[in-house]
């Protein structure tokens, strides 16, 4: 195999595929990139045996071939090169990059050894637009579990109907929602996708307008450019979250998103160890106190003027939690909405009426 092209479309090219190299196995195979070099085209795959991806970029090919080539070392040489022609060549169990007076030779692994990239036949298939997908998926991705002991927790669950497209994630701590406005999908589904594999999407597309999602009996393929996404689809039953979701709050407040996601920052730092951070409304005065204590550290306080309408209450949250909730959303101001001290709060932005997050109370002491 002998290929010659530019810098900057191999380093992409290969930072795309990168995504699927797998760090952990005991495959030493898994964590090369598979270089296949024919006509006027070089593929490259990866694999981690969860998520496969695929991906193909123009070159000029003196030979074909193909050879797995080490992944990582592979991208640090080509990130390392000046923008300028790169051949990569391979003879025997060694691989070459060469460009200007820069030399590198690489150890490889036999190209017939490398996984075989799955073949999906979708059931279903739905096309949406990387910007509307992107904006979705961050808005629900911290609240991603990352316990694999529930494997159902770890995915999106993700429906596409009629003209929306609804994203939702809960670790069982935390419950997020996005439902956006969609152009015609071309089609409907409900599928919980992983969410690793939902990030690696959303972060290798960015570049692109649209993604099509195709949905088979237990794999996912989402395509896009010259690029193929493949990876398994979580099994099960979603958690019912809509009945998780309070009804009928007896408090309410309403402030400025960033004064409030600011304030709990600075009270954040003294709620150490697993300290909570309380949060008490006075609907009279229409004041939100937060305040931490942490015992042999200190303690802070920071009173917010507020819209407020119902009960006095008072409830604590965990401050990581809860600063994700309001950085997730998007818009001027936030709703704050209880219940009682051992429900869910759920924060809700007017200005996004898809958005909703749901955090579980701490008990007070």
């Amino acid at each position: 195999m002998r290929i010659t092209l530019a810098r900057g479309e191999l380093l992409d090219t290969l930072s795309v595929v990168g995504r699927a190299l797998s760090s952990r196995s005991t495959l030493p195979i898994l964590s090369g990139v598979l270089l296949s070099a024919e006509h006027s085209r070089i593929v490259m795959q990866a694999t981690d045996l969860e998520i496969s991806i695929k991906a193909s970029v123009e070159a000029k090919v003196d030979q074909d071939g193909k050879t797995v080539a080490p992944g990582k070392m592979l991208t640090d040489i080509v990130r390392s090169l000046p923008e300028a022609a790169v051949t990569v060549a391979s003879e025997g169990d060694r691989i070459s990059v060469t460009s200007g007076t820069a030399a590198f030779s690489l150890k490889t692994l036999p190209g017939q050894d490398f996984p075989r990239f799955p073949e999906v036949s979708p059931e279903s298939k739905v096309e949406l637009a990387i910007d509307v997908l992107s904006r979705a998926a961050k808005q629900v991705s911290r609240a991603v579990s990352r316990d694999e002991t529930r494997p159902i927790l770890t995915g999106v669950l993700t429906v596409v109907e009629g003209t929306s497209l609804r994203l939702v994630a809960t670790d069982s701590y935390r419950l997020a929602v996005s439902e956006v406005p969609l152009e015609n999908a071309g089609g409907e589904v409900e599928v919980v996708v992983p969410g690793k594999a939902l990030e690696e999407v959303v972060r290798s597309s960015s570049a692109f307008d649209k993604v099509t999602m195709g949905v088979s009996e237990n794999q996912l393929v989402f395509e896009f450019g010259d690029i193929t996404f493949v990876s398994r689809r979580i099994e099960g039953a979603f958690p019912n979250y809509r009945q998780l979701i309070p009804k009928d709050p007896h408090t309410k407040v309403t402030l400025p998103r960033e004064e409030l996601l600011e304030a709990v920052r600075r009270v954040s730092l003294l709620a150490q160890h697993n300290t909570p951070l309380r949060a008490r409304v006075a609907a009279g005065d229409k004041t939100l106190t937060l305040s931490a204590t942490t015992q042999d550290v200190g303690e802070a306080t920071e009173d917010l003027m507020v819209e407020a309408e119902g009960e006095d209450v008072e409830i604590a949250f965990n401050h990581a939690f809860l600063a994700d909730g309001i950085t997730s959303s998007e818009g001027e101001s936030m709703d704050v909405e209880i219940v009682s001290p051992l429900k869910p709060g759920v924060l809700r932005t007017p200005d996004d009426p898809g958005f909703l997050y749901l955090l579980m109370p701490v008990r007070l002491g």
